[in-house]
């Protein structure tokens, strides 16, 4: 569990900007200028592939470094 630490954080703090994201929501302002804090889209977007990404790489190492502990049924 310890190797998957990394992508796992990556991956709630992608989960946290777009929920944030939804959470504060967009307003316009009387002068019509849109408010928004659009800036948490693409880094939640980012922090999911991230960890997406890092995830898989992990599952994929630790799988041809030590292919028999997966098959050894224990």
């Amino acid at each position: 569990m310890k190797k998957y630490l990394l992508a796992l954080m990556s991956f709630i703090i992608g989960i946290g900007c777009l929920v944030t994201n939804g959470i504060i929501g967009s307003e316009v302002a009387p002068d019509g200028i849109l408010k928004e804090p659009f800036f948490l889209i693409p880094i939640g977007y980012l922090f999911l592939v991230i960890g997406i990404i890092l995830g898989l790489a992990v599952s994929i190492g630790s799988f041809f470094r030590s292919p028999k502990n997966l098959f050894n049924g224990c």
